[in-house]
């Protein structure tokens, strides 16, 4: 199937997907829509992008059929490794000082490699230093699709996710292998994840508060206004002397009411004020 899309048409659909999901469509990506809703357009018998438009009000599961389509799910085990390695050498020891059970939340945590990838940075450091931190540890882990959802609650990983970024000896410690290549994480690493479906744009209330909260190659997807208020919330949902950490790409700017800034060599994270 084939369909044009109008310039109308494409500034009407930028304007739904900003207001259903926050991501900003960039002008000149129509090219973006042809390849990834041929396929939805199909399933649901709609011949035009006008035609999908008209048939999204108040229709939540087609809306989150057509974010899905159209939100990137780039993920990898130990994605920069510089985020991991802060966790591991700093964070995690100043953390455990607290002798209280630590909350994490992975926000935009795709098909679930960053959060897993935290739990196995957990419990590396509780083999390291027995005792040091206090039982009970949880991670949220939250996604606006509900299918990548449904993937990272499995813990099921083909062998070709499992070769981006996994190191070798967490590969064959934490794995066990099933048919037709695929790899299962160990139940020590999955029990510590909480998965839940959220949408960024929504409150936070009911999510509770947390030691650490990545929230990493978010932001650029979105607009500047709900940038600044994204990261408001961030600090809101912060314990105090929390931590937040950001993609490499991304700053937080004018908001020195609310964070210092942590230079970590290369990179830096943002620890609430």
């Amino acid at each position: 199937m084939t369909f044009q899309i109008t310039a109308n048409e494409y500034r009407r659909f930028q304007d739904m997907l900003e207001q259903y999901s926050g991501i900003v469509l960039g002008d000149g990506k129509d090219y973006l829509l042809s390849s990834r809703l041929k396929q939805l357009l199909a399933q649901q018998q709609l011949g035009s992008i006008t035609a999908l438009l008209d048939s999204l009000d108040g229709d939540q599961r087609l809306q989150e059929k057509v974010i899905e389509a159209m939100a990137t799910h780039e993920t990898q085990w130990f994605r920069d490794d510089s985020p991991y390695r802060v966790f591991r050498e700093r964070l995690l020891p100043e953390l455990a000082a607290l002798r209280r059970p630590l909350r994490l939340w992975s926000a935009a945590c795709s098909s679930g490699q960053e959060p897993y990838s935290l739990s196995i940075e957990i419990e590396e450091f509780r083999q390291r230093s027995p005792g040091r931190l206090a039982v009970g540890e949880q991670i949220l882990a939250t996604d606006i699709s509900q299918a990548v959802l449904t993937q990272a609650k499995d813990g099921v990983y083909p062998s070709l996710a499992m070769t981006r970024g996994m190191p070798e000896p967490y590969w064959r410690q934490y794995f066990q292998p099933l048919a037709e290549g695929r790899w299962r994480l160990d139940s020590r690493i999955k029990q510590r994840v909480e998965f839940r479906q959220h949408n960024l744009q929504h409150g936070f209330d009911g999510l509770g508060r947390f030691d650490v909260i990545y929230c990493r190659n978010v932001l650029i997807y979105f607009a500047a206004k709900l940038q600044l208020d994204l990261i408001k919330r961030l600090h809101g949902s912060l314990n105090p002397q929390g931590y937040l950490v950001l993609g490499v790409s991304e700053q937080v700017q004018n908001l020195r009411e609310y964070f210092e800034t942590v230079p970590c060599h290369p990179g830096v994270i943002y620890r609430a004020r």
